[in-house]
């Protein structure tokens, strides 16, 4: 207990203070048992360890109350109190305050610990449930697709968190199949990017905000309200990776005299009241005047107008044509798409004004995109991985928390990259021997029932009448795989793969289908090391120990353990690396 060991803690003395043994065993007074007089400490215990103490004891009384005494208690707690109070639960004790409280509750006690980080767990476990569940699957991988293209990233800044659900819902997912100029204006416009590149502060240098600036900072209060009013001023970052990043592509064309003009082209574009979600809103005051050249063109005058006709610009390029296009083939054909399929891609692309599905039409109706060559060519990124993998298993999430995690884990966190450049859609990156381990664990601790919220039946999945349900001996006894084992190997492979393994990996599968070893050590290394600081962390925060997952997940058992062993091995084969 958190109390017993800050009480063993205040009671040990120095080394030097022993009892003297001797003593003791001649028999010897009372007096002569205690520690030396000379050595005794007579230090009293620090304040901070009885407030320690203190503060575990109330922490007992409460987790010890009914459930709905126990959050009305926590919830009339001062902040300081209820900050302190979370920090004295040990993992156990934490388990044993949320036993018996309600889904709601439980929501409410973890937001009430970082409501920005519930708020990124949510949007992260609701993306994740939508593609697993989701019967729209191209719309679900274009959805991916421009979300990593017009990256924003979710430890930007503790607004961040509250304004990227709209970004996808109303940003992204509506225009993933649509016109890309609309997908493009829409994104300029969202909040979550104009957070995300700090245009939302990006001010015109002969705009009337910066020429009022330096009166607003004569009778600014707060030094650091006053350096902020001094200091502000053009922000490029927007305009750079429009052109670099969104559209052009970096040998688009232009040049650093073209990132100065488009941020003065986007200035005033900002965020009305961001501190309460607010939407998006063009300033006038803090807009450029003047005329703006950018690739060889005048910009004249007009406020607002002048991005959009800049975005219509770069969204109807060839440049930009050619950029997107080439993206979508590395992400769909080849890693080295075929010029010829990239030039035809383009030209539907400029044909039809950018219209996402006539181009993606171009490429999936293209002898490329069905040569054998390209066939299973790409590596799953992790994303892909876990959505595959959870799919095909025909899993229920009941709580997607650990999937996050798992990402987390495997590399790829829920926006986390920190570079607007996005994850790559390269092969590279993601095929060193850490990382495809850290698959193949992953894969065994799911199959196996040990990842928080998701759970698998492989007994119905094979068919409880085909199969008896238990481990089988994989030698028959004359030398030859049991035929049940290798009957229920072969269906598994139908189903988790629509494609025969490899002899080698299916006599390797065979091989260990009885063995456990391998799967408890995947459930060490996958849950207890790697990853921890990148967006999963973050969302998970406070979140992860409030639903008792982690506990169920480590006491789960397979209903069938030889095939679930099976399974595991089938999905982090290279196999199913593969798409």
């Amino acid at each position: 207990m958190a109390a017993g060991s800050g009480m063993s803690a205040a009671g040990s003395g120095s080394a030097n203070s022993a009892p003297d043994y001797e003593a003791m065993a001649a028999g010897a007074g009372a007096a002569s048992m205690l520690p030396k007089s000379e050595v005794t400490d007579t230090t009293p215990a620090p304040s901070e360890h009885v407030e320690k103490l203190f503060r575990d004891l109330e922490a007992v009384k409460i987790i010890n109350l009914a459930p709905e005494d126990r959050m009305r208690k926590v919830l009339a707690l001062a902040p300081a109190d209820f900050l302190a109070f979370r920090q004295s639960l040990s993992g156990a004790e934490l388990a044993q305050f949320t036993q018996g409280l309600s889904p709601q509750q439980r929501e409410i006690f973890a937001a009430m610990q970082s409501s920005t980080r519930m708020v990124g767990a949510e949007e992260m476990q609701t993306r994740l449930i939508r593609d697993i569940y989701s019967d729209r699957q191209l719309e679900a991988v274009m959805t991916d697709f421009w979300l990593n293209h017009f990256n924003v990233y979710v430890r930007k800044n503790q607004n961040e968190p509250y304004l990227i659900p709209a970004y996808e819902r109303d940003v992204i997912r509506p225009n993933a199949l649509g016109k890309f100029e609309d997908l493009l204006v829409a994104t300029a416009k969202s909040p979550a990017m104009l957070m995300y590149l700090d245009n939302w502060q990006s001010i015109g240098p002969d705009s009337q905000a910066a020429q009022n600036a330096p009166r607003y900072a004569r009778f600014a209060q707060n030094p650091q309200v006053k350096a902020a009013l001094k200091d502000r001023g053009l922000n490029e970052n927007y305009g750079r990776e429009l052109m670099e990043l969104h559209t052009l592509g970096v040998n688009g064309g232009y040049t650093q005299a073209d990132v100065t003009e488009v941020a003065k082209v986007f200035t005033g574009w900002t965020i009305a009241q961001p501190a309460l979600g607010g939407e998006f809103q063009f300033e006038e005051r803090r807009h450029e005047p003047g005329s703006k050249t950018v690739l060889g063109k005048t910009i004249r005058e007009n406020g607002m107008n002048e991005g959009l006709q800049v975005l219509h610009m770069l969204a109807t390029s060839a440049a930009t044509a050619r950029f997107i296009s080439t993206k979508l083939a590395v992400r769909f054909v080849s890693d080295d798409p075929p010029p010829a399929l990239v030039d035809r891609m383009a030209q539907s692309f400029l044909a039809s004004d950018g219209d996402i599905k006539t181009v993606l039409r171009t490429m999936f109706e293209s002898p490329e995109f069905w040569a054998p060559a390209a066939e299973r060519s790409k590596v799953k990124t992790p994303l892909e991985f876990v959505v595959s993998a959870v799919r095909a298993s025909g899993a229920t999430v009941n709580n997607a928390l650990g999937l996050v995690q798992a990402l987390d884990r495997l590399g790829m966190p829920l926006y986390g990259m920190q570079t607007p450049n996005g994850y790559s859609w390269m092969s590279d990156p993601w095929v060193s021997t850490g990382a495809l381990v850290s698959r193949m664990n992953f894969a065994l601790v799911m199959s196996g029932d040990k990842l928080p919220g998701v759970r698998t039946d492989w007994a119905k999945m094979l068919g409880e009448a085909a199969f008896s349900g238990r481990p089988v001996a994989m030698d028959s006894g004359d030398g030859g795989v049991d035929p049940e084992v290798a009957a229920k190997e072969r269906k598994l492979e139908q189903l988790l793969l629509g494609q025969p393994l490899s002899e080698k990996t299916r006599t390797a599968v065979l091989g260990q289908s009885n063995d456990t070893t391998a799967a408890i050590q995947a459930a060490k290394e996958f849950q207890g090391g790697g990853g921890g600081r990148g967006a999963g962390a973050f969302a998970a925060g406070p979140v992860a120990g409030e639903f008792g997952l982690a506990a169920a997940a480590r006491n789960a058992v397979p209903d069938d353990r030889q095939a679930a062993i099976m399974a595991g091995l089938m999905l982090g084969s290279p196999e199913f690396q593969r798409r």
